[in-house]
């Protein structure tokens, strides 16, 4: 089987070309990933535990399904693959919500971050999906301890609640 192929960007998020997700890994080249926020209509989240075996945070929680964006992918189809893939989840409309720039010992990526509503039934991949709860984001974001979040999807909750207050503010206003 050849390995997928993951779109390399610079620090402005501008194409550079591709990599082999290992040596992306490897050395710790700058990619695009997909955040998706899956919320069902009660404003539960739906979190992911990972599997051991995942290349990176392996038994960490999820606060979003996603992944990398692959060679000749654009960001949304990204999302709509790894929605499909990771939870089962398909023709749900994804709500683009905004562009985030994440950076660890562990990563380098620009994410781009949607949001949905969905109220049926989960197909979980095996390989990459151990179980799914759900928590109000307030919750995760009052306890951020409680469980090993992945740190990039914690930052990007953080980020999209904050905007979504500051939207509701203006609304008010």
């Amino acid at each position: 089987m050849t390995e997928e192929q993951v779109v390399i960007v610079d620090d402005e998020n501008q194409v550079t070309g591709s990599a082999p997700r290992s040596i992306m890994r490897r050395d710790g080249l700058c990619h695009r990933a997909t955040f998706i926020f899956v919320f069902d209509s009660d404003g539960y989240l739906y979190i992911q535990k990972r599997t051991l075996s995942k290349d990176v945070y392996p038994g960490y929680y999820d606060l979003a399904a996603g992944g990398v964006v692959a060679e000749g992918e654009d960001y949304d189809t990204a999302a709509a693959r790894e929605l499909s893939e990771e939870l089962g989840i398909n023709d749900v409309p994804l709500s683009p919500r905004f562009h985030f720039y994440y950076h660890s010992d562990e990563c380098r990526l620009w994410g781009k971050v949607f949001t949905c509503v969905y109220d049926g039934l989960l197909t979980l991949q095996e390989e990459e999906v151990a179980g799914v709860i759900r928590e109000k984001p307030e919750v995760v974001l009052a306890e951020p301890e409680k469980y090993p979040y992945t740190p990039d999807t914690l930052v990007a909750l953080e980020r999209l609640i904050h905007l979504e207050n500051d939207e509701n503010t203006s609304e008010q206003e």
